[in-house]
């Protein structure tokens, strides 16, 4: 899976390239961004293996956005202007595509992105001392299909006897419910990022607010810290 910003200062646009990186299967969208300025928020929120983008945008161009990147991800440029052509291709871009984009052209665009993609990969991990990533995220078994949960996505998890109910950033108010021990899912998630704060409660150290004597909060919510569990939170603050 390639993770992928789009970048385009023309809503339009924007919306067309979101839309078209949606067709691609082996392509997450993980930002879609106005400017430059929003892209370098975005690859400092987010893991970006490739990026789209248009060149003429106010401020600070896609070209100018590319050359300043210490770190420099997989770019594919997309413009109206061909002239732009061979200064992109000065940065090692992997492609060039003019506007109105077509759809296979696209996709030969992104078929040759992933290729480069594995072949960095595959020299990677040929390097001495090289260690493979810990993944960021897990599957669970969710109405007899395998669902596929990002660590950075949960706010905490309340087990429910032989269930769980997880809580996600991405829909709130609509809880992933399994049949899982509140336990084994401990087991799964990275210690460096959760904590067990009860024994119904696994909260992502990220999401919590305030932390009181007996409760931690998660913006407006409120879960009661155990009895048992009460080193950890000392160990967390430091207090």
């Amino acid at each position: 899976m390639l993770r992928c910003i789009a970048i385009d200062d023309e809503p339009l646009a924007l919306a067309l390239l979101a839309d078209n990186i949606g067709k691609v299967p082996y392509l997450q969208l993980v930002a879609t961004c106005g400017d430059a300025f929003e892209a370098v928020k975005a690859m400092q929120e987010h893991t970006v293996d490739l990026v789209f983008a248009d060149i003429q945008m106010p401020g600070l161009t896609g070209l100018q956005f590319i050359d300043s990147l210490p770190v420099k991800p997989l770019v594919i440029l997309i413009t109206a202007y061909q002239e732009y052509a061979l200064e992109g291709y000065s940065l090692s871009v992997v492609d060039y595509l003019l506007k109105p984009v077509d759809l296979l052209r696209f996709m030969t665009a992104c078929n040759k992105a992933l290729e480069l993609f594995q072949l960095r990969n595959a020299a990677t991990r040929q390097q001495p001392g090289y260690a493979a990533p810990a993944p960021d995220y897990f599957f669970l078994n969710v109405d007899y299909s395998l669902l596929k949960i990002l660590f950075s996505d949960i706010i905490w998890i309340e087990g429910l006897r032989d269930y769980v109910k997880i809580y996600l950033k991405s829909a709130p108010n609509k809880p992933v419910v399994a049949r899982s021990s509140i336990k084994a899912m401990e087991e799964q998630l990275p210690g460096a990022r959760f904590i067990r704060i009860h024994k119904s409660y696994i909260v992502s150290i990220d999401s919590i607010t305030a932390i009181r004597k007996n409760s931690v909060f998660i913006k407006e919510y409120e879960l009661t810290i155990g009895e048992t569990y009460r080193t950890v939170i000392r160990n967390l603050t430091g207090m």
